[in-house]
């Protein structure tokens, strides 16, 4: 799939509302949300849908985004809505449920692969959303939840 829409057209794509929506859905687990980290948190989560759909592997989210993407998917029909602009059906979020543990180094490198397919899908990567970018913690996700777009 190739999306043709430029990285500030597609964040156009969310609406000041729903920004301000998901807003208030992340600060009920991250309450010190800034409004400034929260309208950050949704384009590093547009970001990340985007380079999903664009992707061969699955990408895998830092924890701060995933705040972010279980909102949004919360509200399945502005969530839908968004994928359809992408040209897709649905973009299935898809938790690890090996609950033996994770492979930190596997995760890094996950990580870092999603940074790097971020960067390519024409979108910054914005530190303190992303562990060993900057200030962001460490991520459950590398445990292995992941993107799964229908129509790649």
């Amino acid at each position: 799939m190739t999306i043709t829409k430029q990285p500030g057209e597609v964040l156009g794509f969310i609406s000041p509302v729903l920004r301000e929506r998901l807003a208030q859905d992340v600060r009920k687990t991250w309450p010190e949300l800034s409004d400034d980290q929260a309208e950050r948190g949704v384009s590093q989560m547009v970001a990340f849908l985007v380079a999903s759909t664009l992707a061969d592997e699955p990408l895998t989210p830092s924890l701060r985004v995933d705040l972010f993407w279980h909102a949004f998917i919360q509200r399945s029909v502005s969530y839908v809505a968004f994928a359809e602009s992408l040209g897709v059906d649905y973009i299935h979020h898809v938790p690890d449920d090996d609950e033996t543990g994770s492979d930190p180094e596997a995760g890094g490198a996950a990580l870092e692969a999603t940074k790097t397919a971020i960067r390519a899908a024409g979108f910054a990567v914005d530190p303190e959303f992303w562990p060993n970018e900057g200030a962001a913690g460490c991520t459950q996700c590398h445990a292995g939840c992941t993107d799964s777009p229908v129509n790649k």
